[in-house]
């Protein structure tokens, strides 16, 4: 089994930018495949972006492609996602979560593997 903590989460004025940071152990991190996702109030839990375990592959909700960028370290067990042009939409709490299988990437379900959220609060 895999712990995950976030981090980095914070407020920020709309145009603005965040980096989150999501620390692995206890699994083999190189092993899984790891994605954000976000829920806002009143919401559903919706997919961010994912990155393969081979590292060859990303992927995008259309709500934040071009703007957000997910990317992983294996040396440091940790996946990152860069949040750029924040709008104030984009407020929610972000999740990190980590899975074996990854063929189903924009389903919640699909990962066994969570950490606790950070939330994000972008202002107007």
């Amino acid at each position: 089994q895999v712990q995950l903590v976030e981090s980095g989460g914070g407020l920020v004025q709309a145009g603005g930018s965040l980096r989150l940071s999501c620390a692995a152990s206890g699994g083999t991190f190189s092993n899984y495949n790891m994605a954000w996702f976000r829920q806002a109030p009143g919401k559903e839990r919706e997919f961010v972006a994912g990155i393969s375990r081979s590292d060859d592959n990303t992927y995008y909700s259309d709500s934040v492609k071009g703007r957000f960028t997910i990317s992983r370290d294996n040396a440091k067990n940790t996946v990152y996602l860069q949040m750029n042009s924040l709008k104030p939409e984009d407020t929610a709490i972000y999740s990190c979560a980590a899975a074996l299988v990854g063929n189903s990437w924009r389903f919640a379900r699909a990962y066994p593997y969570w950490g606790q959220g950070t939330q994000v609060t972008v202002s107007s």
